[in-house]
């Protein structure tokens, strides 16, 4: 075995497990919002680069950009006009309403696109390979893992350097006081909802070009989105990044032992970095 090889892959699978969670550490950070549909909408998300795709003939990393807007809408129609509606201390309410969606766009996915395995063309760019230090990485998975980390840069510039981000902060930190001093949590709420989807859609597009996806593919995909948010600390972005590279990790060791512990080994990591470190390893301070 190989094992710079393995910890390589491991590392760039990270990437994509970071992307699957930045969107979620986003939205529980500011609004402690727990989305059981973030893995159907990064599905959802998926499924529309592949209709622009087939439908106009775009570069899947044009298509991305021409979906991403769309999917800001629809996070910040769904933030406005349902989940804010559900905030609140009991947590129960968004877990229902979430979890209702998801089993909807599950379905609406099932009627529009039947329940056959899909995926998005990123034609030589799939196989095309880099050397680095005496093993060979993909681009694509470079590609992503460079993204991930770009991401997660332009959130913590957007949260600390801006405007918006002093208000997503004041929010955060004490919604009435926020108030008062004339922030409107329903629209602040919204906006992060909507900047969620745009990181949604980078995933997907990594999602749709590097494996088949299908309607029933979203579960699993906020397992993961969860796995990493957790271990790297509730509401950290960086610790975020740092989890999925954990979990791709794990799973990449436990499939070069056996291909049948792959996921299973990623899910090991998880329980023992909670057994250590409750809280994951770079915890932001919540109420």
């Amino acid at each position: 075995m190989n094992w710079l090889d393995t910890l390589l892959q491991g590392v760039l699978l990270g990437g994509l497990y970071a992307l699957f969670a930045a969107g979620l550490s986003l939205v529980f950070g500011i609004m402690r919002l727990v989305n059981l549909t973030h893995g159907d909408l990064i599905v959802l998300a998926a499924f529309l680069i592949l209709l622009i795709v087939s439908t106009l003939g775009l570069n899947p990393f044009l298509a991305a950009m021409l979906a991403a807007p769309l999917m800001f809408a629809l996070g910040w129609l769904l933030q406005y006009h349902l989940l804010n509606r559900t905030l609140g201390k009991d947590i129960l309410p968004p877990l229902l309403v979430t979890f209702g969606l998801s089993i909807v766009i599950q379905n609406g996915l099932l009627e529009t696109f039947t329940a056959d395995s899909k995926r998005v063309s990123a034609g030589a760019l799939e196989t095309a390979s880099v050397q680095l230090v005496g093993v060979t990485a993909g681009l694509m998975p470079l590609i992503t893992f460079a993204s991930a980390i770009v991401v997660v840069v332009a959130l913590n510039q957007l949260i600390y350097r801006t405007a918006l981000g002093r208000a997503f902060r004041a929010t955060s930190d004490d919604l009435v006081t926020a108030r008062l001093m004339g922030i409107r949590p329903d629209s602040i709420f919204a906006i992060a909802t909507g900047i969620a989807m745009v990181i949604v859609t980078v995933a997907a597009l990594y999602l749709g070009t590097r494996a088949n996806f299908d309607p029933t593919s979203g579960p699993a995909r906020l397992i993961y989105a969860f796995e990493a948010v957790i271990i790297g600390g509730l509401g950290s972005l960086w610790g975020t990044l740092a989890g999925g590279v954990i979990l791709g990790v794990a799973q990449t060791v436990g499939a070069s032992i056996n291909p049948e512990w792959q996921i299973l080994s990623g899910h090991i990591a998880f329980l023992l970095v909670l057994l250590f470190r409750p809280r994951g390893l770079f915890p932001r301070a919540v109420d």
